[in-house]
Protein backbone atom coordinates (compact mmCIF):
# COMPACT_ATOMS: atom_id res chain seq x y z
CA UNK A 1 0.00 0.00 0.00
CA UNK A 2 1.28 3.13 -0.67
CA UNK A 3 2.11 5.74 1.86
CA UNK A 4 2.79 9.53 1.75
CA UNK A 5 4.61 11.73 3.90
CA UNK A 6 4.51 14.62 5.48
CA UNK A 7 7.24 17.41 4.20
CA UNK A 8 9.16 18.44 7.22
CA UNK A 9 8.59 16.03 9.74
CA UNK A 10 11.18 13.95 10.83
CA UNK A 11 9.88 10.45 10.25
CA UNK A 12 6.43 9.57 7.13
CA UNK A 13 3.58 9.91 9.13
CA UNK A 14 0.68 7.46 7.99
CA UNK A 15 -1.93 9.10 5.94
CA UNK A 16 -4.95 9.63 8.21
CA UNK A 17 -7.81 7.07 7.87
CA UNK A 18 -5.20 3.62 8.66
CA UNK A 19 -6.89 1.83 11.52
CA UNK A 20 -5.22 2.30 15.35
CA UNK A 21 -3.70 5.49 14.25
CA UNK A 22 -5.11 8.92 15.34
CA UNK A 23 -5.98 11.51 12.38
CA UNK A 24 -2.46 13.64 12.82
CA UNK A 25 -2.57 14.77 9.48
CA UNK A 26 -1.48 18.67 8.93
CA UNK A 27 0.58 18.69 12.51
CA UNK A 28 3.88 19.25 13.11
CA UNK A 29 6.45 18.31 15.52
CA UNK A 30 7.54 21.46 17.56
CA UNK A 31 4.40 22.64 18.08
CA UNK A 32 3.40 23.85 21.26
CA UNK A 33 -0.20 22.88 21.15
CA UNK A 34 -0.77 19.60 20.04
CA UNK A 35 -3.98 17.91 19.21
CA UNK A 36 -4.92 15.02 21.77
CA UNK A 37 -5.95 11.72 21.25
CA UNK A 38 -9.16 11.47 18.75
CA UNK A 39 -11.29 9.94 21.48
CA UNK A 40 -10.54 12.68 24.42
CA UNK A 41 -13.18 14.81 25.09
CA UNK A 42 -11.48 18.59 23.66
CA UNK A 43 -10.76 21.31 26.65
CA UNK A 44 -11.73 24.52 26.89
CA UNK A 45 -9.98 27.12 27.90
CA UNK A 46 -11.54 28.19 31.33
CA UNK A 47 -13.09 31.17 31.32
CA UNK A 48 -11.55 34.73 32.87
CA UNK A 49 -13.05 35.27 36.47
CA UNK A 50 -14.61 38.66 36.52
CA UNK A 51 -14.66 41.03 39.34
CA UNK A 52 -17.47 40.46 41.74
CA UNK A 53 -19.80 44.03 41.16
CA UNK A 54 -19.34 46.63 43.76
CA UNK A 55 -21.78 46.51 46.42
CA UNK A 56 -24.59 49.00 46.11
CA UNK A 57 -23.46 51.89 48.70
CA UNK A 58 -26.07 53.45 50.85
CA UNK A 59 -26.36 56.74 51.60
CA UNK A 60 -28.71 58.96 53.46
CA UNK A 61 -30.48 60.22 50.43
CA UNK A 62 -30.96 56.30 49.28
CA UNK A 63 -31.80 54.60 52.31
CA UNK A 64 -35.16 53.89 53.56
CA UNK A 65 -36.62 56.33 56.35
CA UNK A 66 -36.52 54.60 59.59
CA UNK A 67 -39.29 55.73 62.19
CA UNK A 68 -38.38 57.96 64.46
CA UNK A 69 -38.03 56.40 67.98
CA UNK A 70 -40.17 58.58 70.89
CA UNK A 71 -37.83 60.08 73.36
CA UNK A 72 -40.27 61.30 75.91
CA UNK A 73 -36.88 63.97 77.14
CA UNK A 74 -37.35 65.93 73.98
CA UNK A 75 -40.24 67.27 75.58
CA UNK A 76 -38.37 69.40 77.85
CA UNK A 77 -35.39 71.80 77.08
CA UNK A 78 -31.94 70.59 77.47
CA UNK A 79 -28.90 73.14 77.27
CA UNK A 80 -27.95 72.06 73.50
CA UNK A 81 -30.78 71.50 72.17
CA UNK A 82 -33.02 74.05 73.12
CA UNK A 83 -30.87 76.55 74.60
CA UNK A 84 -33.34 79.68 74.28
CA UNK A 85 -36.16 78.00 75.91
CA UNK A 86 -33.92 76.67 78.83
CA UNK A 87 -32.17 80.05 79.65
CA UNK A 88 -35.48 81.62 79.60
CA UNK A 89 -37.45 79.24 81.66
CA UNK A 90 -34.51 79.74 84.58
CA UNK A 91 -34.85 83.42 84.15
CA UNK A 92 -39.08 83.13 84.87
CA UNK A 93 -38.06 80.25 87.73
CA UNK A 94 -36.21 83.03 89.33
CA UNK A 95 -38.50 86.00 89.17
CA UNK A 96 -41.14 83.47 90.64
CA UNK A 97 -38.75 82.82 93.49
CA UNK A 98 -38.77 86.65 93.86
CA UNK A 99 -42.63 87.47 93.56
CA UNK A 100 -43.27 84.26 96.74
CA UNK A 101 -40.95 85.12 99.14
CA UNK A 102 -40.14 88.76 98.47
CA UNK A 103 -41.31 91.65 100.27
CA UNK A 104 -44.99 92.19 99.17
CA UNK A 105 -44.39 95.51 98.50
CA UNK A 106 -41.20 95.43 96.16
CA UNK A 107 -43.08 92.67 94.13
CA UNK A 108 -45.82 95.23 93.48
CA UNK A 109 -43.09 98.24 92.68
CA UNK A 110 -41.51 95.54 90.40
CA UNK A 111 -44.52 94.71 88.52
CA UNK A 112 -46.36 97.79 88.25
CA UNK A 113 -42.56 99.13 87.16
CA UNK A 114 -42.93 96.58 84.21
CA UNK A 115 -46.67 97.00 83.47
CA UNK A 116 -47.56 97.86 79.66
CA UNK A 117 -49.92 99.82 80.51
CA UNK A 118 -50.56 102.62 78.28
CA UNK A 119 -48.71 105.27 80.48
CA UNK A 120 -45.78 103.50 80.70
CA UNK A 121 -45.68 102.35 76.73
CA UNK A 122 -45.56 105.96 75.57
CA UNK A 123 -43.07 107.14 78.37
CA UNK A 124 -41.05 103.83 78.17
CA UNK A 125 -42.37 101.18 75.43
CA UNK A 126 -39.00 99.46 74.99
CA UNK A 127 -37.81 98.41 79.04
CA UNK A 128 -41.79 97.62 79.86
CA UNK A 129 -41.82 95.70 76.48
CA UNK A 130 -39.25 93.20 77.61
CA UNK A 131 -39.24 93.30 81.69
CA UNK A 132 -43.41 92.62 81.19
CA UNK A 133 -42.05 89.25 79.62
CA UNK A 134 -39.78 88.40 82.50
CA UNK A 135 -42.87 87.77 84.79
CA UNK A 136 -45.22 85.10 85.08
CA UNK A 137 -49.06 85.98 86.97
CA UNK A 138 -49.96 84.15 89.28
CA UNK A 139 -46.89 82.13 89.81
CA UNK A 140 -44.46 79.44 88.40
CA UNK A 141 -47.64 77.08 89.06
CA UNK A 142 -49.64 77.87 86.17
CA UNK A 143 -50.75 75.98 83.03
CA UNK A 144 -48.79 78.86 81.03
CA UNK A 145 -45.71 77.88 82.69
CA UNK A 146 -46.21 74.20 81.26
CA UNK A 147 -47.41 75.57 77.76
CA UNK A 148 -44.09 77.88 77.94
CA UNK A 149 -42.58 74.50 78.35
CA UNK A 150 -43.29 72.03 76.03
CA UNK A 151 -44.26 74.29 73.41
CA UNK A 152 -41.30 76.34 73.26
CA UNK A 153 -39.28 73.38 73.12
CA UNK A 154 -40.86 72.20 70.51
CA UNK A 155 -41.10 74.90 68.54
CA UNK A 156 -36.97 75.55 69.15
CA UNK A 157 -35.97 71.95 68.37
CA UNK A 158 -37.83 72.46 64.91
CA UNK A 159 -36.97 76.27 64.08
CA UNK A 160 -34.18 76.96 66.27
CA UNK A 161 -33.84 79.52 69.38
CA UNK A 162 -33.42 82.43 67.48
CA UNK A 163 -36.99 82.28 65.40
CA UNK A 164 -38.64 80.97 68.48
CA UNK A 165 -37.93 84.08 70.28
CA UNK A 166 -39.05 86.34 66.98
CA UNK A 167 -42.04 84.42 67.26
CA UNK A 168 -42.83 84.88 71.02
CA UNK A 169 -41.59 88.30 71.17
CA UNK A 170 -44.05 88.93 68.43
CA UNK A 171 -46.85 87.85 70.11
CA UNK A 172 -45.95 89.57 73.01
CA UNK A 173 -45.50 92.82 71.56
CA UNK A 174 -48.06 92.79 68.77
CA UNK A 175 -51.04 91.60 70.75
CA UNK A 176 -49.46 93.89 73.47
CA UNK A 177 -50.00 97.08 71.50
CA UNK A 178 -53.52 95.65 69.58
CA UNK A 179 -54.96 95.55 73.34
CA UNK A 180 -53.37 98.56 74.87
CA UNK A 181 -53.40 100.94 72.31
CA UNK A 182 -57.12 100.97 71.65
CA UNK A 183 -57.63 101.44 75.35
CA UNK A 184 -55.79 104.95 75.33
CA UNK A 185 -57.89 106.27 72.60
CA UNK A 186 -60.35 104.96 74.08
CA UNK A 187 -59.65 107.27 76.78
CA UNK A 188 -58.78 110.16 74.86
CA UNK A 189 -62.37 110.44 73.25
CA UNK A 190 -63.60 110.17 76.97
CA UNK A 191 -65.32 106.22 76.32
CA UNK A 192 -62.88 104.95 79.60
CA UNK A 193 -61.78 106.56 82.57
CA UNK A 194 -58.24 108.10 83.02
CA UNK A 195 -57.34 105.22 85.50
CA UNK A 196 -57.85 102.85 82.53
CA UNK A 197 -54.08 104.06 81.58
CA UNK A 198 -52.72 102.56 84.84
CA UNK A 199 -53.78 98.93 84.38
CA UNK A 200 -51.86 96.35 85.23
CA UNK A 201 -50.74 94.20 82.42
CA UNK A 202 -47.52 91.59 82.68
CA UNK A 203 -46.66 88.21 82.12
CA UNK A 204 -45.50 85.70 78.97
CA UNK A 205 -49.61 84.44 77.98
CA UNK A 206 -49.59 86.01 74.64
CA UNK A 207 -45.76 84.96 73.79
CA UNK A 208 -47.30 81.11 74.79
CA UNK A 209 -50.24 81.95 72.57
CA UNK A 210 -48.59 82.71 69.61
CA UNK A 211 -45.73 80.41 70.01
CA UNK A 212 -48.68 77.41 69.81
CA UNK A 213 -50.35 78.81 66.85
CA UNK A 214 -47.34 79.49 65.18
CA UNK A 215 -46.52 75.21 66.48
CA UNK A 216 -49.33 74.29 64.82
CA UNK A 217 -48.37 74.86 61.32
CA UNK A 218 -45.62 72.62 62.01
CA UNK A 219 -47.93 69.27 63.08
CA UNK A 220 -49.90 66.94 61.03
CA UNK A 221 -52.98 67.56 60.23
CA UNK A 222 -54.62 65.16 62.26
CA UNK A 223 -53.00 66.75 65.22
CA UNK A 224 -53.07 70.55 64.25
CA UNK A 225 -56.54 71.26 63.88
CA UNK A 226 -57.62 69.85 67.28
CA UNK A 227 -54.83 72.23 68.97
CA UNK A 228 -56.13 74.93 67.02
CA UNK A 229 -59.86 73.47 68.31
CA UNK A 230 -59.04 73.10 71.78
CA UNK A 231 -57.16 76.03 72.36
CA UNK A 232 -59.02 78.72 70.81
CA UNK A 233 -62.43 77.35 72.27
CA UNK A 234 -60.80 77.40 75.26
CA UNK A 235 -59.74 81.50 74.45
CA UNK A 236 -63.42 82.10 73.29
CA UNK A 237 -65.02 80.72 76.36
CA UNK A 238 -62.84 83.14 78.60
CA UNK A 239 -63.89 85.97 76.38
CA UNK A 240 -67.85 84.75 76.45
CA UNK A 241 -66.85 84.59 80.13
CA UNK A 242 -66.25 88.18 79.89
CA UNK A 243 -63.74 87.97 82.98
CA UNK A 244 -61.06 90.12 81.73
CA UNK A 245 -62.20 91.22 77.95
CA UNK A 246 -58.48 92.79 77.23
CA UNK A 247 -56.55 89.88 78.17
CA UNK A 248 -59.05 87.51 76.44
CA UNK A 249 -58.69 89.58 73.49
CA UNK A 250 -55.03 89.84 73.66
CA UNK A 251 -55.02 85.85 73.65
CA UNK A 252 -56.78 85.37 70.47
CA UNK A 253 -55.11 88.07 68.67
CA UNK A 254 -51.82 86.33 69.75
CA UNK A 255 -52.97 83.22 68.54
CA UNK A 256 -54.19 84.34 65.04
CA UNK A 257 -50.54 86.13 64.71
CA UNK A 258 -48.68 82.86 65.54
CA UNK A 259 -50.70 81.51 62.50
CA UNK A 260 -50.19 83.56 60.56
CA UNK A 261 -46.09 82.90 60.95
CA UNK A 262 -46.71 79.71 59.46
CA UNK A 263 -45.21 80.47 55.69
CA UNK A 264 -42.32 81.68 57.87
CA UNK A 265 -41.51 78.86 59.93
CA UNK A 266 -42.61 76.36 57.89
CA UNK A 267 -39.98 77.53 55.11
CA UNK A 268 -37.02 77.54 58.01
CA UNK A 269 -38.12 74.16 58.81
CA UNK A 270 -37.70 73.00 55.07
CA UNK A 271 -34.38 74.82 54.69
CA UNK A 272 -33.26 72.79 58.55
CA UNK A 273 -34.37 69.06 56.66
CA UNK A 274 -32.36 69.91 53.52
CA UNK A 275 -29.42 70.99 55.19
CA UNK A 276 -26.20 68.51 55.50
CA UNK A 277 -26.48 66.32 58.48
Amino acid sequence: MERTAVEGATGSVPESGEAGLPDVAGLLDGMPRQRGPASAPATSAPAPLLPAPPAPVTTEATAPPRPRAVRPWHLLPTPTGTPFTLAYAAVLTVTSLVATYADPALVHALHQGSSTDVAHLVQTPVLVLVASALWVAGGIVTPYTLCFLLVLTALERRIGGARTAVVFLAGHVLATLATEVPVGLAVLVGHLPASSLHRLDYGISFGVAASIGALAGLLRPWLRWPVLVLFGGMLLQDLIDFTDPLTNWGHLIALVIGVGMWPVVRRRRASGALAPG
